[in-house]
């Protein structure tokens, strides 16, 4: 089932790394931390952008069921504990992604920076871009490995080291705001914005690590909200939808 096409002549965008929060995936009726409609849709969403001939990385948070900072500060636990369990919810995460992408008709491999053989294979570069290379979705799990980094670094750390030419991290909102846009009614959004100047005005996109490793591999920042109906495919389509950060 591999794809060895060079995709859509109209492509803007041929290797992407999907960044999404593990948030998104909480059913907001039920507050159970996985919703299958939820990913029955992000998957059908994303097998649009795959049909395209897109490569596709996907790094998923772990915050729908433990998050490592709120764990240190709410219920007592170790920094580099709580970290470690968040990674372990990336895992849970990736596994049920996995199967949802895989029930829509789609080749997967989970690939997790912790060694757990039974569940996925571990990160191995050459490896991650091969399946690429043949038309699989890769989910990058248990983020760098290391704690003390977010799932956004884990982001920008595999889209550089995959040759990825985006990340596109997916929010509750459509760009970068000049301030928050849920607070603030007169709120301007952009819709490009150097990475100095994202810097300059404090603008918050990634967390400084993630941020600066994309700042220092030229690694461009796609803003979007992925609640919009095929938002992902317009962006990779080069329609002006949400916020390029470059």
């Amino acid at each position: 089932m591999g794809n060895d096409s060079a995709g859509s002549p109209g492509l803007k965008f041929k290797r992407i790394i999907l960044k999404l929060s593990g948030e998104a995936l909480r059913n907001p009726e039920t507050g159970n931390p996985i919703s299958g409609r939820i990913l029955q849709t992000m998957s059908a969403e994303l097998k649009e952008v795959h049909d395209l001939g897109v490569e596709i990385g996907l790094v998923i948070g772990g915050g729908n069921i433990f998050r490592g900072l709120s764990g240190e500060r709410t219920k007592g636990i170790d920094r580099t504990t709580g970290d470690f369990m968040g990674m372990l919810s990336t895992v849970v995460n990736g596994l049920a992604f996995l199967d949802f992408l895989e029930k829509s008709g789609m080749e997967v491999r989970l690939m997790s920076a912790i060694p757990m053989d039974k569940v996925a294979e571990p990160f191995i570069r050459r490896r991650a871009v091969r399946h690429l290379e043949k038309g699989r979705i890769v989910i990058f799990a248990a983020g760098t490995g290391n704690p003390y980094f977010s799932t956004d670094t884990c982001a920008a750390l595999r889209a550089s080291e995959i040759g990825a030419e985006v990340v596109v991290k997916a929010t509750k909102v459509d760009g970068v705001y000049d301030k928050d846009p849920m607070k603030h009614d007169d709120a301007v959004k952009y819709e490009e914005i150097s990475f100095i100047d994202a810097l300059k005005d404090r603008l918050s996109i990634m967390d400084s690590t993630a941020f600066s490793l994309c700042l220092d591999n030229n690694m461009p920042i796609m803003v979007l909200n992925m609640n919009e109906p095929g938002t992902v495919k317009r962006a990779v389509l080069g329609e002006k939808v949400g916020t390029l950060v470059h």
